[in-house]
This record gives structure tokens, C-alpha cells and sequence, in this order.
């Protein structure tokens, strides 16, 4: 049986100040490495056999403070970025929602397709859903460790889980720092065995990012 951990990066001050990230490329802040280094004996002890992060700074330094214990390299992969939210990058999602109050009305509706060069879901989920397949071929009947962000980690589990939009919109985002669990074997597939795990205490970023 093969294990994935999907676990998403520490704080930033964007997400402390609710703006958007998306692709653009924002360091971890101090809690946020700390979030990592807390985080990172839990997920050492599933003694992991593999490390793949997504290539934005903040998953590849959070993803830094596990291979710090385990020893283990850091594969990176782009593909396992977050999903690019066009022209709201930068903006705070107030200033999103003053700006383009049609679009942001269907994103807060759950339109897969909200517009303002922003992501489809479907092609964010088959995207990070293809990644995660790809990472886990790097330790087959072993635990691989995929360190992303809030967004891509959704919609990537639901691409290989087979959940519908409506479905996901259902499970609660990943707070920073926690992770999801996965399981694959010949009989059930994929299937979902944690989600949300983590130290708890840890402040919740606004969802976009």
C-alpha cells in the first residue's frame, strides 16, 4: 500500500494579511517556520521514503524542515504549485472583491471558472492530481511525503479520490502546517485515511492561498 502525506507550507505574512498568493513566489514568515519545524518530528516518525515539494519557496522550505531530520533529498515539481489566480495576485481579497465583484461573487459561489485569468478547478485538479500520482510512483508501497499548498492540495486529492466540485466544497481547507493522508491499493484505489492533521493551534489562513 502506498502512502501519500499532502502537506501543505507554513504561514506567510499574505496569508496572515488574507492576500492573494496564488503563484507569486512569498517566503515563509517566522511562524511559519516554526509551524515547520513543529511539524516536522510528526511526519519524520511515518518514516517517509520520499520528499517532493512544490518549487515556490514557501513549500520548498517547509519541505526543507523535514529533510532536515530525515535526510532525505527534496524532489521539486512545479506542477505542484498553486493555483494561479491571474489578475488577483497581489491584491488582498477585499481589494479582489471591489475590483472584480462579478468574478469574485462566482468564486465565492464555487464557479469552477470565475474568470479574471483566474485557474479553472478541472485543469488545477488534473494538474496537482497528475504530480501526486507522478510522487507517488517514486515510492511505490512506501510513504512519500508532497509538500503544496491549500488549494492545489483540495483539488489534486479530488482528482484522485473522483469527487465532484460540490463534494470538495464540503471538506474543510487545510489549515497551514496540517496535512492529508491518502492510501492506494490494487483493490480500493485511492482513498482518503486523515485530513486536517496537524498541531492544533495553528492559525487558519484565508482560503485562496
Amino acid at each position: 500500500m502506498t502512502r501519500l502525506i499532502i502537506w501543505r507550507h507554513g504561514n506567510t505574512d499574505w496569508n496572515a494579511a488574507s492576500r492573494v498568493q496564488g503563484q507569486t513566489d512569498v517566503p515563509l514568515n517566522d511562524l511559519g517556520r516554526e509551524q515547520a519545524r513543529t511539524a516536522a518530528p510528526l511526519l519524520a516518525a511515518l518514516r517517509p521514503d520520499a520528499i517532493v515539494a512544490s518549487d515556490l519557496i514557501r513549500a520548498a522550505d517547509t519541505a526543507a524542515a523535514l529533510a532536515a531530520l530525515t535526510g532525505l533529498p527534496v524532489g521539486q515539481d512545479p506542477r505542484l504549485r498553486e493555483r494561479h489566480f491571474g489578475s488577483w495576485q497581489g491584491l488582498a481579497l477585499t481589494e479582489a472583491a471591489e475590483r472584480h465583484p462579478a468574478e469574485f461573487a462566482r468564486w465565492r459561489a464555487g464557479d469552477p471558472d470565475p474568470g479574471a485569468g483566474i485557474e479553472t478547478l478541472d485543469d488545477l485538479g488534473k494538474r496537482v492530481g497528475a504530480a501526486l500520482v507522478d510522487a507517488a510512483a517514486a515510492a511505490p508501497g512506501g510513504t512519500v511525503v508532497v509538500v503544496t499548498h491549500g488549494g492545489a492540495a483540495r483539488q489534486g486529492c479530488g482528482n484522485l479520490l473522483g469527487w465532484e466540485p460540490a463534494v470538495l466544497r464540503t471538506v474543510g481547507s487545510l489549515q497551514n502546517c496540517h496535512w492529508t493522508e491518502l492510501r492506494h491499493d490494487d483493490t480500493r484505489g485511492w482513498h482518503l485515511r486523515a485530513h486536517n492533521v496537524g498541531l492544533m493551534g495553528v492559525p487558519a489562513a484565508t482560503e485562496p492561498v
